[in-house]
Parts: C-alpha cells; structure tokens; sequence
C-alpha cells in the first residue's frame, strides 16, 4: 500500500522525506488544492469508525507480555504482538500457545511463520 499523501515537492529534492508536512507557502498550488496537485489531507479522506484502529488483517491489536494476557485474547476479533521486552524464552512459549488457540501473531520473529 502506497502512501495517498505526501509531501509538498518530495520528489524534488532528497533531502526532504515524502512523510506528509502541511503546504504553508502563500503562492502553493497544493495548499490552494488545485486541479493536477497531490492530495492534502482533510476530514473527508478519514476511515470509518468501524475501521479505526484495526489491523489491515481486520483483527483489533493486544500487545502481549506474558502468558495470563495470552489467555484473555479472543482468536476471532484480536491479533497478538509480541513486547519488545520479551525475551526469546518466553516468545517461544507465547508462540507456541498462540499456535494451539489459534491466536494470529503479528510480529512472531525470523524462523516462524505470520
């Protein structure tokens, strides 16, 4: 997925990031949304409140540090990631339970499977 707004004149110079900054200058074709200009962003392009705050999987996010919050994931509607303060014992085991309730794991590490 591409980002749909991006900086004013970010292909132009590569110093300046495509992250999107508010056009301010005063003779900006962007900031006066001409026709043939990028996108700017305004609350018209905001996602349903159905959709806000969920993983493109569709599954609501549950950050996990050990195995009692494990157990109060619900498979059908939550995805677990993972802390970073977890170490590699202890994701292991998170892992493995994840697997057999068949809990989605969002960030389970290089050598397992998403």
């Amino acid at each position: 997925m591409s980002k749909k707004f991006k900086r004013q004149g970010w292909w132009r110079l590569k110093r300046l990031g495509d992250s999107w900054r508010k056009p301010r200058g005063i003779d900006s074709r962007m900031r006066l949304k001409m026709k043939g200009k990028p996108p700017v962003v305004s609350i018209g392009y905001r996602t349903p409140r159905s959709r806000r705050n969920l993983h493109p999987s569709g599954l609501s996010e549950v950050l996990v540090h050990n195995l009692r919050e494990l157990e109060r994931v619900d498979p059908s509607k939550q995805a677990v990631r993972i802390a970073s303060t977890v170490g590699r014992r202890l994701r292991s085991q998170i892992l493995k339970v994840a697997e057999e309730k068949g809990i989605k794991v969002l960030n389970p590490g290089v050598g397992h499977e998403a």
